[in-house]
């Protein structure tokens, strides 16, 4: 019976206190607002500043979903490569072609004293993307693309961050991205994969 009484009451007091936790006011250079929102969401536009084929690569996309308890985020992202870097030419004749790759996959992020004004988040988008060669500079319907390979892809990563306002955050963190499986000629899953630093601007109801 005692045992009992004391699992009650131990019980009790987390549950009072995760309740309380939730209703902290959240730290900003606009002041401090409260929440009593426990199912929230955010969009996340990103640019990130990686290697790719030893080359700088500007990867442009992000992340949005919905975030529970203003700590654990589920939801979906995608990237791809957005400047020129030319691929190799088999002979000299070979017209000009430069590299192309995507990916997207489910991203869970889970952030750290969300409340205050800096804290940290980490992450990570597991799914799958591809690989190709194309002619650059032409229609949506006059682009061709050449050797596409799948791959499977893994990236985590880590977030520095500041609250803006309640509803507005800007991020700068790092992550590295893992390939696997691509088979495209002129190029290696190595050369695919690599770390990137990333600005991120968040936008929603955390």
């Amino acid at each position: 019976m005692k045992l009992k009484t004391i699992l009650f009451i131990a019980t009790a007091v987390l549950l009072s206190h995760t309740g309380f936790a939730q209703d902290e006011p959240i730290e900003s250079l606009a002041g401090r607002g409260k929440t009593k929102i426990r199912v929230g969401g955010f969009g996340a536009p990103t640019v990130k500043f990686t290697t790719f084929d030893d080359q700088l690569g500007i990867l442009m996309g992000g992340y949005a979903g919905v975030m529970l308890n203003s700590r654990m985020m589920l939801g979906a992202g995608a990237y791809a490569l957005v400047n020129n870097i030319e691929a190799p030419r088999s002979n000299a004749a070979d017209p000009t072609l430069y590299w192309n790759m995507w990916y997207t996959g489910f991203v869970p992020e889970y952030t750290i004293k969300s409340n205050k004004l800096f804290h940290m988040a980490v992450g990570g988008l597991i799914g799958g993307g591809g690989v190709m060669k194309n002619e650059r500079f032409k229609g949506a319907e006059e682009s061709e693309n050449f050797d596409y390979s799948g791959f499977f892809v893994g990236e985590p990563h880590v977030n520095f961050e500041m609250n803006i306002t309640s509803y507005l955050r800007l991020a700068v963190g790092g992550s590295y991205r893992f390939v696997s499986g691509s088979n495209t000629t002129g190029i290696t899953d190595e050369k695919l994969s690599g770390p990137a630093a990333h600005f991120t601007i968040k936008a929603g109801r955390f």
